[in-house]
């Protein structure tokens, strides 16, 4: 996916530490950017909003905020809170596994002291939970006043917490050779892994992008989506595949849409084509077949037509993403396999190789639960749920060679 252009205004690992210096610095981490409702309740009201936690009335909601310890060390967690509409609570938060009991009284903001206590080096979980309160509300929470040694990572920048709670996006980028007319590959997403808000992209290239998403717990799609040219002109719709939707989109740049709604199951391969073709008249004719074991057949979902364009495959890669800012403490990964370019002369050629990069989410360390890599003889990547074992961007990665070209006849995909 077209991918946003960040101005940051801070740098998320805080430098105490880095050059030798072992003087405990007190970070704030704000809920607005690191926390979670992860559990709730009947009728619960609690949302994380610009100000952090509010709307705290359900001892059945458990919010959770997270944070990056580059090393293991001593820490001491304060909680930046106010209690209004009761008169005293008690709230419990668990770090790390550590239960601590806090009184909050009414009246303005302050810290509130939790506790201290040794971390181990990685992302610390906290967690809370109402006890007990003298009126409506356990408390408005604005986040965390951590000391310690150690440098932290966290969510650091306002005007992109949105971006970060979504958490990062990370891409795959294959070198294809020239006069690439098609392009295939396969993605499986592991039992488990197909988390409300997941995109798995499978065939991106300029211009455009096609994969597999859940929707909601009900709903998943089949997606191809085209760019408007560079130049603003329209992307057209040519013709859509039975029950397919089509629509335009904005948000991340303007375009034409295409979605089929199909249950697609975790733990299944799916085959994936796209094509780029010239119409001769100064545009670019882009079309998607999306491929079921369930139905062992090749389905047509659209073709559309980029305005001011003339292009075969160029840009090719492969994305995970979460789209859902409320789930990006979810964790979710897929295996991307058997990549084949196939030039208009028809020849095909395997694509063993692929780059691993990431979004400014990653590059610049407000979230750093990514990874990519080899398994299963198949590319992987993997985002979101704050794990430790992230890899390092911009590796190249080489998976084993299937050697067995696709068996498909492209000349008879179906168009309808």
């Amino acid at each position: 996916m077209k991918r946003r252009i960040l101005l940051l205004n801070t740098v998320v690992i805080l430098l105490a530490g880095l050059s030798g210096a072992s003087a405990a610095a007190q970070a704030t981490v704000e809920f607005a950017g690191n926390a979670y409702i992860t559990s709730t309740g009947t009728g619960a009201t609690e949302v994380i909003n610009g100000n952090g936690l509010a709307n705290w009335t359900s001892p059945n909601t458990v919010t959770s905020a997270w944070f990056r310890m580059a090393q293991a060390g001593t820490a001491t967690v304060g909680l930046d809170a106010k209690l209004s509409g009761s008169t005293s609570s008690t709230v419990r938060v668990t770090i790390n596994g550590t239960p601590f009991n806090v009184n909050l009284s009414g009246g303005a903001s302050k810290t509130y002291k939790v506790g201290t206590l040794s971390l181990p080096a990685g992302y610390i979980k906290v967690d809370l939970q109402g006890v007990s309160k003298k009126g409506g509300y356990f408390g408005d929470v604005s986040g965390l006043k951590v000391t310690t040694a150690s440098p932290l990572a966290y969510a650091s920048d306002p005007a992109n917490y949105y971006w970060s709670r979504r958490g990062p996006s990370v891409h795959l980028g294959y070198t294809v050779p020239a006069n690439t007319e098609y392009f295939y590959s396969e993605v499986t997403v592991p039992a488990g892994d197909d988390k409300i808000g997941s995109y798995y992209m499978a065939n991106g290239f300029n211009g455009g992008y096609f994969g597999i998403q859940v929707k909601s717990p009900s709903e998943r799609w089949v997606l191809f989506s085209i760019w408007d040219a560079d130049n603003g002109a329209k992307t057209t719709l040519v013709s859509k595949g039975s029950g397919v939707v089509d629509n335009g989109f904005g948000g991340e740049g303007t375009g034409g849409q295409s979605y089929l709604s199909y249950n697609w199951v975790a733990g299944n391969t799916y085959r994936f084509i796209t094509r780029a073709l010239p119409d001769g008249a100064g545009g670019t004719n882009f079309s998607a077949w999306f491929y079921a074991p369930e139905t062992s057949a090749w389905r047509y979902i659209a073709t559309w037509k980029r305005p001011a364009t003339t292009t075969y495959h160029t840009g090719v890669y492969s994305f995970l993403e979460n789209f859902i800012d409320t789930n990006g403490y979810l964790g979710r990964s897929a295996e991307h396999g058997n990549q084949w370019a196939r030039s208009t002369a028809g020849t095909w050629t395997e694509i063993t190789a692929a780059k691993f990069t990431a979004d400014p989410t990653a590059t610049t360390a407000q979230r750093m639960d990514y990874a990519g890599g080899v398994r299963n003889g198949r590319f992987y990547m993997r985002n979101g749920g704050f794990f430790n074992a992230f890899v390092p961007l911009n590796q190249t990665f080489t998976r084993p060679a299937v050697g067995i070209a696709p068996q498909v006849n492209v000349a008879a995909l179906p168009l309808q």
